[in-house]
């Protein structure tokens, strides 16, 4: 089971930690998204994978 997004409800996975301060970030769509920091990884970025 996941943890609830805030903003939508819906179930959000959790994966690589935030590399600024460690936590869990969410994986959705094409982003890693930080709880703390907003958007830290996108696809764009050449090292997302």
């Amino acid at each position: 089971m996941g943890d609830a997004d805030e903003t939508t409800g819906e179930s959000v996975k959790r994966t690589r930690p935030c590399p600024y301060c460690g936590t869990a970030m969410v994986h959705r769509h094409c982003e890693y998204v930080c709880p703390r920091h907003g958007v830290v990884f996108d696809c764009s970025d050449p090292f997302y994978g």
